[in-house]
């Protein structure tokens, strides 16, 4: 069996969990996410304040599909009650990170502002970074799902990958970055 699929998944006070079909629906204090099952070869019930989900046959598909399955569930419970969290770290001289109504809008060193429409369910925050040596900005992408949080947070941190010899670009706060060793003359 697959060891994270056959662990149940606490449903804690305040959430709740339907199964309609291969559709779950987890609804909690800080909103409601709903995942379809798209694998014939997992199911999933609620039982005795647990969601359990199970596998049809031990078959490679079904033994991948179940972990999967089990995580995105957990995902979606601990989701509805602690949103979750991702830190950008935007640096570099002149760059500046804001945030205007439902858009981030990044000055990165190009030409014109790059500007990202938030997607529903996530929300954004820039502010002055805590690294006292170079002037840095913090971007928080926050929200109840998941995948939500980190493609957008993905999508950002793409805008402008991170140069090695300066370290100028935006990366995760908790990403470390190589950096590389400039030119040196040939003297001695």
């Amino acid at each position: 069996m697959s060891r994270i699929g056959r662990l149940p998944i606490a449903i804690p006070e305040k959430v709740t969990v339907t199964v309609n079909g291969k559709v779950v629906t987890v609804k909690g204090p800080l909103g409601e996410l709903s995942e379809t099952i798209a694998s014939k070869l997992i199911t999933a019930k609620v039982d005795n304040g647990h969601v359990v989900v199970e596998r049809a046959n031990d078959s490679n598909e079904a033994k991948a599909a179940h972990g999967l399955y089990r995580q995105l569930i957990a995902n979606m419970v601990s989701g509805v009650v602690t949103p979750f969290k991702k830190t950008l770290i935007v640096a570099g001289v002149g760059y500046r990170a804001s945030v205007q109504g439902n858009k981030l809008v990044l000055s990165i060193g190009y030409s014109h502002p790059v500007e990202f429409v938030l997607p529903a369910g996530v929300k954004a925050e820039a502010k002055e970074g805590d690294d006292k040596d170079k002037k840095t900005l913090q971007v928080i992408v926050s929200g109840i799902s998941k995948e939500a949080v980190g493609q957008f947070a993905a999508k950002i941190k793409a805008a402008r990958p991170v140069e090695p010899y300066h370290g100028y670009g935006i990366h995760y706060s908790d990403e470390v970055v190589i950096r590389k060793e400039g030119k040196t003359s040939g003297k001695k």
